[in-house]
């Protein structure tokens, strides 16, 4: 079953990031779509549960060098 989340990288703030977010994110398995928006900070990412964890989301955001508050 899909999940939509929204997590909140506040450190966001150019393509580039947006760039190495979405990077990351898109060829995990069980992600069906990762769209950072950079007025916002916010990443929202559309994930299979039973195949990928919030907590793994989350970890990729991190290897590119971004802090995401928990």
């Amino acid at each position: 079953m899909a999940t939509t989340d929204t997590i909140s990288v506040p450190e966001i703030h150019c393509g580039h990031c947006k760039a190495s977010i979405e990077g990351a994110l898109q060829p995990m398995d069980g992600v069906t779509s990762a769209e950072v928006d950079v007025q916002s900070t916010n990443v929202t990412v559309t994930y299979d549960e039973s195949v990928v964890t919030r907590d793994a989301l989350v970890s990729a955001i991190e290897e590119q060098g971004y802090e995401v508050p928990r």
